[in-house]
């Protein structure tokens, strides 16, 4: 590769004009990048050419391409923006310092390390992803470079040591391949999630690219043979069209197979392995190509999507049908415009077009596509947490949407899991406060039902100023799944009275802390936890819903997991397979007391018996005050937990049909094994059922209890401790 292929590619879309400046960054790259080698051993220029070239694919303005020939010199070559802003214009000098920021970032991967851990790697990814946005919002063409940049990256990662592979793989994985997708650029997404699924799941990754290779010859024979009867029929209907076959990529098969096994289908039985795409030159023609496809061949109406009507929020548009040729083999379709086509291939960069006259024109289509992104960036002004920023852009920037309409027939999109409140929120903020009840294509719902595609939706609301109720901000309840919803619930309890708010903390807190068997004699200590200077502010943040009562179980738990100081000189802790730190012995047995059931979160002590080891009790336990030998009480600490430990529930309900097959669906539901079930009814139509659960944790037996309040009829639900005083 060299510039003059990347000046060849660039001249297919951009004036002569813009030759010389692309000619001069390069030799400016070449000359500062002298000596330079990369960890694979060829030349260093070789990256930002590649980049460059990558950029050139998306057809972005000269500009971009000069900033990303130029977008290592600052940080390798230590020349100033200032000498490049002199020679190459301020636009270029601000790309290149741009593109610079966003190398520097890097995203910790969530799921590795402890609890505390994931704690602070969520907060390091929260404040990168507003780098991100900030930088989006200033100028996409930035983030364009970034994965064009990534992209050469994901090509060469060989060279890198394995660790370094499986952490960038991670975060492209993550973090760049959702994003393209957001932006609409899937040219980019599919080779950024194939490069990366390559690195993290390697064995899946060469078993499901040998499957495909076996069946290459087979699979191209059948799409010549289709394409050539579906080309005779569309000449017969004078449509003029261009019919290809659509390659599949290895990662996007990998997912459907995942779908599939979960249904007990097989390889065989994936549909768009087989698949064409139809080209035409505009919307009238799509819907005309439409009608003879399924005319030849019968369609599954449970796999048509028209994505030209509601297109997705990225802004891509299409016809998707999936039909049965000759009734036995299964073959998807997607129909859409030329320019259609372009913009799914590369999304809202396709709008960098080259611009007549000196200045570039405002483009209203592009401005309406990003609007999503102008409206991100508005929100996100009003959260103040950063695992509110976190949770806020990856429900609206990365997962997928759903798209409703209200009763006058106007679209709405949502994302995925979005509930009546959410589209109510969305509608407007008062509608959302006033919000008593949802009917769903003229059904009523409950407010925790889960939109789908298509579903016309009305909310029912109160006349007066009614409020959010409390129980709206319980994650584990599912009433609201948008963060631009359970912002505005948030502010509206935030307004209220400050002593109210202190009080309904204070409760919410015993509450929590009661059911969950954990004692609080020192509350002062919650509050730095939070980074609240006072214990009152810390109350009030509960009170309105900025700290939720399951993030302080969480939190305690973080502390029980980190490791007490020791002196150097003292007996150091020795960690023991069962997950607890015994200070100062070693090869000893540990079991947990059957009196009060300690559990990790709980604050514990070891007592050392005559032949069984040392038995763990919780420090409140009654047999642990009363015991004469003090002596015999170690300290103990939880060590590294990854096992099930038994915790004793007691629900009390008022009894009807189907109460135990609704509980059990609700502990199933949140992956816990239940060990024992008893129950008692009592005269007043109430029963008390007991349960013993397998939990890994404190923060789990939070989310569970929670869970299991909200179904119908359970009056409360909280950890037992017989042994506790």
């Amino acid at each position: 590769m060299g510039i003059r292929e990347l000046i060849d590619k660039t001249q297919e879309y951009l004036p002569s004009e813009t030759v010389a400046s692309i000619e001069d960054a390069y030799e400016f790259a070449l000359e500062a990048h002298q000596g330079q080698t990369r960890r694979s051993g060829e030349p260093y220029m070789e990256h930002p050419l590649a980049t460059a070239m990558n950029v050139a694919d998306l057809q972005l303005d000269a500009e971009a391409v000069v900033a990303a020939l130029l977008h290592d010199v600052p940080e390798d070559c230590q020349v100033p923006l200032s000498q490049i802003e002199a020679r190459f214009g301020a636009e270029v000098s601000k790309l290149v310092d741009g593109t610079t920021k966003l190398s520097k970032i890097s995203w910790p991967a969530l799921e590795e390390g402890g609890t505390r851990q994931k704690t602070e790697a969520r907060e390091y990814q929260a404040e990168n992803l507003r780098k991100m946005l900030v930088a989006m919002a200033e100028d996409l063409r930035v983030v364009f470079i970034k994965l064009a940049d990534r992209l050469h990256n994901m090509h060469t990662l060989e060279a890198m040591p394995p660790p370094k592979r499986r952490s960038i793989a991670q975060e492209t994985m993550e973090i760049y391949a959702p994003l393209a997708h957001r932006l609409g650029i899937w040219e980019l997404k599919w080779q950024l999630e194939d490069s990366a699924f390559r690195y993290l799941e390697p064995q899946r990754y060469r078993q499901l690219a040998r499957l495909l290779a076996a069946r290459r010859v087979q699979r191209e024979s059948f799409i010549d043979l289709v394409t050539g009867l579906l080309r005779v029929e569309l000449k017969k209907a004078r449509l003029k069209a261009e019919v290809v076959g659509r390659p599949k990529h290895i990662y996007s098969i990998y997912q459907k197979m995942q779908r599939y096994t979960s249904q007990d289908k097989r390889f065989d039985d994936i549909h768009d392995l087989l698949a064409l795409r139809v080209l035409v030159d505009g919307v009238t023609d799509c819907y005309s190509v439409l009608g003879v496809i399924h005319s030849l061949w019968h369609p599954l109406s449970s796999e048509f999507d028209d994505f030209i009507a509601n297109p997705k929020p990225n802004g891509y548009q299409s016809l998707h049908t999936t039909v049965m040729y000759q009734g036995t083999t299964p073959l998807e379709i997607q129909i859409r415009t030329h320019e259609m086509h372009r913009f799914a291939e590369y999304g809202i960069a396709a709008h960098w077009r080259y611009k007549e006259g000196p200045k570039k024109k405002k483009d209203r289509r592009f401005e309406e596509k990003v609007g999503w992104l102008r409206q991100l960036i508005e929100w996100h002004r009003e959260l103040s947490g950063a695992e509110e920023f976190l949770e806020s852009v990856k429900t609206d920037i990365f997962i997928d949407q759903v798209f409703v309409f209200t009763p006058k027939g106007e679209i709405k999109d949502l994302p995925l899991g979005a509930t009546p409140l959410d589209f109510a929120y969305r509608i407007h903020t008062d509608l959302g406060h006033r919000c008593i009840g949802a009917k769903v294509n003229g059904r009523l719902v409950a407010l925790d039902y889960q939109l789908r595609n298509g579903d016309t939706v009305e909310i029912l609301s109160s006349k007066g100023d009614k409020g959010p109720s409390r129980d709206w901000l319980n994650p584990h309840l599912g009433y609201v799944n948008s963060s631009h919803a359970r912002e505005k619930i948030r502010q509206w309890f935030k307004r209220q009275e400050r002593t109210e708010n202190i009080e309904r903390g204070k409760q919410l807190l015993e509450k929590e802390m009661r059911r969950l068997g954990i004692s609080l004699r020192d509350q002062e200590k919650l509050a730095p936890l939070f980074r609240y200077e006072s214990l009152e502010d810390f109350f009030a943040a509960v009170g309105y819903g900025g700290i939720s009562p399951h993030q302080i179980a969480l939190k305690l738990a973080v502390q029980e997991e980190e490791p007490r100081v020791v002196a150097e000189s003292g007996p150091q802790p020795v960690t023991m397979p069962a997950g607890i730190k015994v200070l100062g012995v070693g090869d000893l047995l540990t079991h947990r007391a059957q009196c009060c059931h300690p559990m990790p979160g709980d604050e514990i002590v070891g007592y050392i018996t005559r032949g069984r080891g040392v038995i763990i009790h919780r420090k409140d336990c009654h047999n642990v005050s009363h015991e004469d030998e003090r002596e015999r009480l170690i300290r103990v600490d939880w060590g590294h937990m990854d096992q099930f430990y038994p915790v004793s529930i007691q629900i009390e309900a008022w009894d009807r049909v189907g109460l135990l097959r609704d509980i059990s669906a609700g502990v199933a539901a949140e992956k816990v094994n239940i060990g024992n079930v008893s129950s008692r009814e009592h005269e007043d139509g109430t029963t008390s059922i007991r349960l013993i659960l397998e939990t890994r944790s404190i923060a789990e037996l939070s989310r569970l209890l929670s869970r299991l309040e909200a179904v119908r009829g359970v009056i409360s639900a909280a950890r037992v401790l017989e042994g506790v005083k």
